[in-house]
């Protein structure tokens, strides 16, 4: 219920003789006036008119305010300004920054906004493959997931001798009934387990799967797709598959094997690797004891499993003394000797692999890719596309319009706090729409680099 509150104005006092007042007069007022820049990236990119070819349409025309498209860029750009949740668009279909990034000032019907409502994007949320007499609108999954494999084909003006594809699993955690729910032991919560693709900073796989499987699972058919659309376009192009040892499967160590591709994946430890190390480890520990700091080794050797591996691979093993005690690391790989020496491989390759788990944070943390609240998997894992596009355009933001400034590196949450969340006075004319935005922002400069430079190239 609306709150009856005084029209007079708020004092607050007075500085140097004049008094401090406030009042709700503004006018056509918006939060988020620095969000033109993501409709320059979406235009860039294309990025909402693609999204909604993953969509069918089935309503009548006739009766539609809203189009597919207008509801999907409304959904994503609500997203990367910070907006997590479907009830914020009951007051954001009335922000004039939203109706000019749907390209719509005015609804058709008295009785509508510009832009849509809680229910209207609930009904987008909650479409399935085919449509249905209360579902109209459905998704083809297959569409989504390649569009985001193009997204990184299209940063490229010619292909690189080399990519490399990190795959991680990480938790979502539910606190209601959703369809799938487990409970998993190693993060002690009811969650589901999306799997990640990343090349870079460009995402290429965002799959939600229940909890109740294995780190892997699901990961050689991802793979497979991936590889394949990107040798469509880059036959030419080695690919280098990264994980932690939850990866380190034979499925898919023999798939990429099969395949072409090469891999360096963690290597859980067990008795017999340690025995392997065991002269490294007594020589860490002398260093260590001698010095006061910690020590490592680094070894070569063949190695294969007593039943579960197909043939003995290449491992290299760190063997480390810190802190008083070992702490032996193991990865395996296709990568020879030849290429790379142990050392560098375990340090600037494998390592770096941690880089990945900042963009999952972005993803999760910046950009809701957990809010998984709806009551089915399918409804849960349109959402999670949804946050993943959201990065996606935030990603173009950064690549096209902020390279080689401060923000050239910043993460999303900064981007849209120190570039989107600006105010902006908005006056519409019969010849224009202008945003007038505060003189004192410390970030202008950047803010109409990136301006030039997406519209420049749109």
């Amino acid at each position: 219920m609306q709150t009856e509150c005084s029209a007079e104005r708020s004092m607050f006092g007075r500085v140097e003789g004049r008094s401090v007042v406030a009042e709700f007069d503004g006018g056509a007022l918006t939060s988020d006036a620095g969000g033109l820049l993501l409709g320059a990236a979406d235009q860039r990119l294309g990025l909402v008119r693609r999204i909604a070819r993953c969509f069918r349409d089935a309503r009548d025309p006739r009766l539609v305010e809203h189009s597919v498209a207008t509801l999907i860029g409304q959904r994503v750009f609500g997203i990367a300004l910070g907006y997590e949740d479907l009830n914020d668009h009951d007051e954001l279909r009335h922000d004039p920054l939203m109706a000019v990034l749907a390209g719509k000032l005015e609804a058709r019907r008295e009785d509508c906004a510009p832009v849509a409502g809680k229910s209207t994007l609930n009904r987008l949320e909650l479409s399935r493959e085919t449509p249905t007499k209360y579902r109209k609108i459905a998704h083809e999954p297959a569409a989504i997931e390649a569009l985001f494999v193009d997204l990184l084909l299209e940063a490229h003006d010619r292909p690189p001798q080399q990519i490399i594809l990190d795959l991680d699993a990480t938790d979502d955690p539910l606190h209601g009934d959703q369809e799938g729910r487990f409970f998993h032991g190693y993060y002690d919560c009811y969650c589901y387990l999306p799997l990640y693709v990343f090349c870079g900073r460009h995402l290429l796989a965002a799959k939600l799967r229940p909890s109740n499987i294995d780190a892997s699972a699901g990961s050689v058919e991802e793979v497979a797709r991936i590889v394949a659309q990107i040798r469509r376009r880059w036959p030419r192009t080695r690919i280098l598959l990264r994980a932690d040892s939850g990866f380190a499967r034979e499925a898919l160590m023999a798939w990429c094997e099969t395949n072409r591709v090469d891999f360096v994946f963690g290597l859980a430890r067990n008795a017999r690797l340690v025995e392997e190390i065991s002269v490294e480890l007594l020589q860490a520990e002398a260093e260590a004891s001698a010095t006061g700091k910690p020590a490592r080794r680094f070894r070569d050797f063949r190695y294969a499993t007593l039943d579960s591996w197909s043939r003995r691979r290449r491992v290299v093993a760190k063997a480390e003394w810190t802190n008083g005690e070992a702490n032996p690391r193991f990865i395996v790989t296709s990568l020879n000797k030849a290429e790379t020496s142990a050392r560098f491989l375990y340090e600037k390759v494998y390592c770096a692999r941690g880089e990945m788990e900042n963009r999952i944070k972005e993803c999760q943390g910046d950009l809701f890719a957990d809010r998984t609240s709806t009551a089915t998997l399918c409804a849960n894992q349109l959402r999670l596309w949804l946050a993943s596009f959201a990065y996606a355009l935030l990603c173009a933001l950064r690549r096209i319009g902020l390279a080689h400034t401060q923000f050239a590196e910043a993460t999303c949450g900064t981007i849209r706090l120190k570039l989107l969340k600006l105010a902006g006075l908005v006056r519409v004319s019969a010849r224009r729409v202008k945003f007038a935005l505060a003189s004192a922002c410390p970030y202008a400069d950047e803010w109409r680099l990136a301006a030039a430079r997406l519209v420049t190239t749109a």
